[in-house]
């Protein structure tokens, strides 16, 4: 899976915590890392609360995602380089002093780069991958790899484990599965399209949960 880095301008006003947790929780489901899409989201929404607080409302901020190794890194660049964030005790109740804490809390690791015109608060958070490019295994994923084992092994009997194959070899293995099944379908009466859009609706169903739902902000 390639997971591009991204980056995106905003200003820092509190209305644009909510569209930014949006946006970073669609984008961990694309990237298949719902498993960290909580503590990103609440990463993002201290880190920008720090900027409205320390550095100003209105102030031209932007939000950069990448992956740095098996890491997702979250930075959050603004132009002050005099305010900089600062881990504190907060007492129980305070209304302030507490969102480098649960970055800390929640976060591997986080820091402060200072540039020439900017400050670059980032912190990063372990996914769970085995490589930058790879998927973090769940239930699914794993059943599917055992099936896909077993197959590759009948049908393709020089092909590797399927944990080991190339992507485009993996993928080739999957399309004859999924056409082996279908002639299973139709050779038994089945209604094909009826069963692939039951796959479909139940494949969307467990992403949708698995990153929150729909609606959740």
């Amino acid at each position: 899976m390639s997971r591009k880095p991204w980056d995106l301008a905003f200003m820092a006003e509190p209305e644009e915590v909510g569209a930014l947790r949006r946006i970073m929780r669609l984008h961990l489901g694309i990237w298949g890392l719902h498993d960290i899409s909580d503590e990103a989201q609440l990463c993002v929404s201290e880190l920008v609360s720090n900027v409205i607080t320390h550095v100003g409302l209105g102030t031209p901020t932007t939000l950069a995602v990448s992956m740095n190794g098996t890491h997702l890194r979250i930075e959050i660049h603004d132009p002050d380089t005099r305010a900089l964030p600062t881990l504190m005790d907060a007492e129980a109740g305070s209304e302030t002093g507490r969102g480098m804490a649960l970055v800390d809390a929640v976060a591997d690791r986080w820091g402060v780069l200072l540039r020439a015109d900017r400050k670059v608060t980032w912190c990063e958070l372990d996914t769970g991958l085995t490589s930058p490019s790879g998927h973090v295994d769940g239930a699914g994923v794993t059943r599917a790899e055992a099936l896909l084992s077993l197959y590759a092994a009948a049908k393709r009997p020089r092909a590797e484990n399927s944990s080991r194959l190339g992507r485009a070899t993996a993928e080739e293995v999957v399309i004859d599965a999924i056409t082996d099944f279908l002639h299973w379908l139709s050779a038994h009466g089945c209604d094909v399209d009826e069963v692939l859009d039951r796959a479909q609706t139940h494949f969307e169903g467990e992403t949708c949960e698995a990153s929150g739902g729909w609606g959740g902000g």
